[in-house]
């Protein structure tokens, strides 16, 4: 239930929407009741009336009826309204809580959870929790005061119609709920479980299609895909049951109460205490009255969903981020000097160290290139220069400032990094370019795709910058999507740019355009090149070559080439 009182504290930023549904729902159930028994007691009296030969005021009964049933329509529709917006609003901003949430999570703590399951969890599982107060809160709030006050109108005529009808009352929406609830309680998680599990599959097979293909697994993972469905239908099938179940027990409470009203009644009547139109009216309000607790089983059905929903969500809010923003921040730097000494890193203690005091200097203006075989560590150092990590040993100075000190906002805005593999979105050229710079317009956009060597494909295309790239840059190649990313890095007119592989997957003639276009923009910026290709290497200050989180060849490319060693056998260098 922890869960859950986190729920309510997150709705308390939209408690008047809340309560303002609430008691628009409570008017609308008292409304409807006493629509339904007034009339009753109306009809009634006017039947005897007439039998007996008697005038009566129908005025203001009649008056009362068309006031109940307006009030009734009224209310039902601002109370969907109002309900609705509550539930729109209040999920508005769990969405927004979230993701404020999750930005300090990534790369790290995050990365333990698939992406379908992830996935699963801030879309499918936020959608379960609007019926947190729509069909959970709202109905459990309405039953409790409308059916106290119905059972207190019973008992103002006699206590004994007001015990029945609080008894079964509490029969059919406290007892009965529970025991549909415990029934329930297990298949409605496994639902939830099973659907997080499916989406997760299925996402993995879109996203995995051609892999699954090429290595003859698609078939297995459809076997998995129906079982997964076949489940979660059978989980369905058993909530269906109980949910007809708990309806027929309703009726069955409803209908009880109304008999037994009408037989103690009759013998209240038979003695004088009531007059028969009031006992008719009665015996109607006693089964109107089951309107308050006819959403009561699905509320406490749903309340299972709804909790496994909050805690699923809850086990990744409450993760502890690697990087905690600095209290006071510092301000921006006059020189953008990266220093970085005896740097040591792992990602976590189980993994050894991939970076082992590493030493570079890299003042403004500086090109620098990073070199080594798959694993050295070269990659690993991005996370930390822009602050998605912390070394466990070591420090890293910007500006003559520990790194620490600058918000990761702020590095972000500062140091650019085009990575070797670039998130791109179903949308067009020009959309994926102005994420990083939504105010750009198509000149500039073309004027950075033409320094990333983009500039021709762009123009062969008929719709050129509104050219649509397809789910995860489908429709373009690998090294046209990593030279959209440093077109789209170079849009934040960075103070350092950082490239990892730019080259890959391009020719050695656009390579060398791409290469010296860049250090052309870049002017007195800074470049960190992350590259296993020799083009371009003779235009860097400074070239380092990583072992294992070790640099183990350090100086320029005329002296690493002279050398014996990993650069000069690896880029087969002349």
């Amino acid at each position: 239930m922890r869960a859950l009182g986190r729920l309510l504290w997150l709705m308390r930023g939209r408690a008047g929407w809340l309560l303002l549904g609430a008691l628009l729902s409570l008017v609308t159930l008292l409304a409807n009741v006493a629509l339904l028994a007034v009339s009753g007691w109306f009809l009634a009296a006017m039947a005897l009336a007439g039998a007996a030969g008697i005038s009566m005021n129908y005025f203001s009964p009649a008056a009362l009826i068309r006031a109940m049933a307006i009030l009734r329509t009224a209310g039902r529709y601002g109370e969907r309204l109002v309900t609705h917006e509550a539930t729109l609003r209040f999920v508005a901003d769990l969405r927004l809580w979230l993701f404020r949430r999750l930005e300090p999570l990534l790369p790290g703590p995050l990365e333990r959870f698939r992406s379908g399951d992830l996935f699963s969890r801030i879309v499918a599982d936020v959608s379960q929790l609007e019926d947190a107060y729509l069909r959970v809160l709202l109905p459990l709030s309405t039953a409790l005061l409308g059916g106290l006050l119905i059972a207190a109108v019973a008992w103002r005529y006699d206590p004994q119609f007001g015990l029945i009808l609080l008894i079964l009352l509490l029969c059919a929406g406290l007892l009965l709920p529970l025991a549909v609830g415990r029934l329930g309680r297990r298949p409605a998680r496994r639902v939830v479980e099973q659907s997080a599990l499916l989406r997760g599959q299925v996402i993995d097979s879109l996203q995995g299609m051609a892999e699954l293909t090429v290595s003859g697994a698609l078939t297995q993972q459809h076997r998995r895909v129906v079982e997964g469905s076949r489940q979660l239908i059978a989980e369905q099938r058993r909530l269906a049951a109980i949910d007809g179940l708990s309806q027929a027990g309703l009726l069955l409470f409803a209908n009880l109460a109304m008999w037994l009203t009408l037989w103690a009644g009759i013998a209240l009547l038979r003695q004088g205490g009531i007059d028969p139109a009031q006992l008719v009216m009665l015996t109607l309000l006693s089964l109107a009255a089951f309107e308050a607790v006819m959403p009561m089983p699905m509320a406490l059905r749903l309340l299972g969903s709804v909790q496994a929903a909050a805690e699923r969500l809850f086990e990744i809010v409450d993760l502890q981020p690697q990087v905690t923003e600095p209290p006071q921040p510092a301000p921006r730097p006059q020189r953008f000097d990266l220093v970085v000494r005896d740097l040591h890193f792992a990602w976590n203690e189980q993994e050894g160290a991939v970076i082992r005091g590493l030493d570079l200097e890299l003042p403004a203006g500086r090109r620098v290139a990073l070199l080594g075989p798959s694993g050295a560590g070269k990659s690993s150092l991005i996370p930390l220069l822009i602050g998605f990590g912390r070394p466990q040993r070591g420090r890293i100075e910007l500006g003559g400032r520990p790194l620490q000190d600058y918000r990761g906002e702020d590095l972000r805005e500062w140091i650019a990094v085009a990575p070797q593999q670039p998130q791109l979105f179903n949308a067009s050229i020009a959309d994926n370019l102005r994420l990083a710079r939504p105010d750009a317009d198509d000149a500039l956009l073309m004027e950075v795709c033409r320094v990333a060597q983009l500039d021709a494909f762009i123009e062969q295309q008929p719709e050129g910058l509104e050219t649509w790239l397809g789910e995860t840059g489908l429709r373009i190649s690998g090294g046209q999507a990593r030279r959209l990313a440093i077109a789209r890095a170079l849009l934040r007119e960075p103070e350092l740019l950082i490239l990892d592989e730019p080259g890959e997957g391009l020719d050695a003639l656009t390579e060398s355009r791409l290469i010296a276009a860049l250090l052309e923009w870049l002017g007195d910026r800074s470049l960190l090149m992350l590259t296993h290709s020799p083009v371009g290497l003779g235009r860097m200050d400074e070239i380092l070559v990583l072992e294992q989180g070790r640099v183990v060849e350090r100086g320029s490319h005329r002296q690493l080439s002279q050398r014996a060693g990993w650069y000069a056998d690896s880029l087969l260098l002349d």
